[in-house]
């Protein structure tokens, strides 16, 4: 599996910023079963953070993934602006994005990329798409009547 990192410079035009929460997964299930508390889960509210469908994944630099201690489950093929290189792949990372919350794998940034990067899978996943002339994620509906989720 090629995972895509765009390269950033002259993004301007179009271009999507958000604001995220990113939480350590496994603390939160600690803190629920008492093993922590709730001020031991470790989290970290991200500003900025480019909406990017040349992205796959929730792209982190490394030094919020060791903040959030998570736990590296593998390594893939990257493509970067500076050719293909291996990434190292953590999971249980928890994020929260406009009021929707999901659980994802994400994708070490290559050392000296310190943007945060929102991919197509957790966009997908938690029914968000960018709007790019009002520069802002759109909501995709989930009700009764209208939901984003196919079976």
């Amino acid at each position: 599996m090629t995972l895509v990192l765009p390269n950033l410079q002259g993004k301007q035009m179009g271009q999507v910023l958000t604001t995220i929460t990113v939480t350590n997964r496994i603390d939160l299930v600690l803190a629920e079963r008492g093993f922590i508390s709730a001020g031991e889960v470790r989290s970290v509210v991200l500003d900025k953070v480019l909406v990017d469908t040349g992205a796959t994944l929730l792209s982190l630099p490394a030094s919020i993934i060791s903040q959030l201690g998570l736990k590296q489950v593998g390594e893939r093929d990257v493509e970067t602006s500076a050719g293909i290189r291996k990434g190292r792949i953590f999971a249980d990372a928890q994020i929260t994005v406009e009021g929707r919350e999901g659980r994802f794998d994400c994708l070490e940034l290559p050392e000296g990329v310190s943007a945060v990067l929102l991919g197509v899978i957790p966009m997908e996943e938690l029914g968000l798409e960018p709007d790019l002339k009002n520069q802002r994620l759109r909501v995709l509906p989930m009700n009764q009547e209208q939901t984003y989720l196919m079976g």
